[in-house]
């Protein structure tokens, strides 16, 4: 062997182990922030489905089950068009957030922290406006159901689109706003009404709305009044109100920030 090679490659085997280690530790990454993509949608039965060809095919190779063999290995060698096909939604937000999306969970929550700031303003400011609002903020479990019943957006939260989207007469007046991450992913969906018979009559629609898809879901949901400015704030089944801005935001940081990291903590 060359003398050269030889030392180079006395050098690289210390760090042949360390190699391999980091490897797998960066597929792994790269597997997880693709399956966080798919997360609550139609997509996630699409790829069981998939899966389960494959394991089908070789369980046909193994027991020699030619035909069905020949027929599931015609599908899979199509199967790479069909996942860019199936997924192109996916993989085009993929390529569009590689290097923005944060791995590191300090630089997610700087993410929401922002996110939820501009939700308290336009919060307080439409609750001084008597401005009645429905703003749905997804948490772990995935909301894309209720996002296909609205009007699409996938827009940066801000304080100015929340006031436009539930200025009375829009179009999006009605309905909800669902914030997924740092984005607007749709307005003026339709939630489920509560069927809890304890609830007062004082409640309408818009707080049954959100008292319903808390139950239903973990999402937090925050609520302005239109007949008295109070802002609730509706989670796990329950309400948290009246809130003043200050009440908001903790509230916000603790089932946004606090909560959810601890939770993913221990998946």
């Amino acid at each position: 062997m060359n003398p050269l090679r030889q030392g180079i490659q006395q050098l690289i085997d210390p760090f042949a182990g360390w190699a391999d280690v980091v490897d797998v530790l960066l597929v792994a990454i790269v597997v997880y922030n693709l399956l966080l993509l798919i997360r609550g949608t139609r997509e996630v039965q699409i790829l069981i489905g998939i899966l389960s060809m494959v394991v089908v095919y070789y369980a046909a190779q193994a027991f020699g089950l030619t035909a069905l063999e020949a027929t599931l290995r015609n599908f899979l060698i199509i199967l790479p068009v069909a996942i860019i096909v199936l997924f192109q939604h996916e993989i085009r937000r993929a390529f569009a957030s590689f290097g923005s999306t944060p791995l590191w969970g300090f630089a997610t929550q700087r993410q929401v922290a922002s996110t939820f700031n501009e939700v308290v303003l336009a919060s307080t400011t439409m609750a001084e406006r008597r401005t009645g609002a429905l703003i749905v903020l997804e948490r772990l479990e995935g909301l894309r159901n209720y996002v296909e019943n609205g009007i699409q957006l996938d827009a940066v939260v801000s304080i100015d689109l929340l006031i436009n989207l539930f200025t009375p007469g829009t179009p999006t007046h009605d309905g909800a706003v669902i914030i997924q991450g740092d984005r607007i992913a749709a307005a003026a969906c339709y939630l489920p009404l509560t069927r809890n018979p304890a609830l007062s009559q004082e409640f309408g629609t818009r707080h049954r709305a959100a008292l319903g898809i808390s139950e239903e879901t973990d999402a937090l949901v925050v609520v302005v009044s239109e007949e008295t400015g109070t802002i609730s704030v509706a989670f796990g089944g329950e309400f948290f109100r009246p809130l003043e801005s200050k009440d908001l935001h903790n509230l916000l940081y603790k089932f946004l920030v606090t909560d959810v990291y601890a939770a993913e903590a221990k998946t």
